[in-house]
């Protein structure tokens, strides 16, 4: 899953960075509105973070501007402690939700992980569940017939946006736009490769292969 951070302060952009990593998202960043307007408009996102008091444009006017343009992403809005003003809004805007600086990372994860579920495929639960297969939002964790399952973060990140979509086929092209980060060297080839030992690791059949669309879950096996 694949996340636009928009912060420009280091020390909360650092950390919160880190956090999104660590919990699994290929994480994009940037400091002012103008980029992150021009990232929103040109990057397939899964979610957004944005804080609204951004140099050169705010994040408002970066909000304002994605919804008239189409861009459904679901979008996490930081705002001043107590600014109920700010709140409101960000929420006529076209945020999905906030949070009131400072801020618990823990809240933020699960606030962004419940935006991400409801986007994806009206989940209700952190836990995914498919054909005895459980990824746990929360901790990143994956077991198979409660077995745990050790993956790599990028195997991890693959197989959560399938089970987020797994009503439908997920193209190859969609996978390598939704699993990496912008700065990352994308090799269509690799999502093949990683697919492969998925399959190696849940079930032959745990991922099917539609031939001329892409993936979708399967049953292991």
């Amino acid at each position: 899953m694949r996340v636009l951070l928009v912060e420009d302060e280091p020390g909360i952009a650092d950390p919160l960075a880190a956090a999104l990593a660590a919990a699994g998202y290929a994480v994009d960043r940037a400091a002012d509105g103008e980029e992150a307007q021009f990232l929103g408009e040109t990057e397939p996102y899964d979610a957004v973070v944005l804080d609204l008091g951004l140099p050169k444009i705010d994040g408002l006017s970066v909000l304002r501007a994605w919804r008239r343009g189409g861009r459904g992403f679901p979008v996490l809005i930081l705002t001043a402690r107590g600014s109920w003003r700010e709140k409101v809004e960000g929420i006529d805007a076209g945020a999905d939700d906030y949070l009131g600086k400072p801020f618990a990372v823990e809240e933020l994860l699960a606030r962004l992980r419940a935006l991400i579920r409801r986007a994806g495929g009206g989940h209700a639960s952190a836990l995914l569940r498919h054909a005895g297969i459980e990824l746990d939002t929360r901790t990143a964790r994956v077991t198979l017939a409660g077995a745990p399952v050790a993956l790599t973060a990028l195997e991890y990140r693959i197989l959560a946006y399938l089970m987020h979509h797994a009503q439908r086929v997920v193209s190859q092209a969609e996978l390598t736009e939704h699993v990496y980060a912008q700065d990352f060297d994308r090799d269509s080839n690799t999502i093949e490769v990683i697919v492969g030992r998925l399959r190696r690791k849940l079930g032959r059949e745990s991922i099917v292969t539609v031939r001329g669309l892409g993936y979708r879950m399967g049953s292991p096996g």
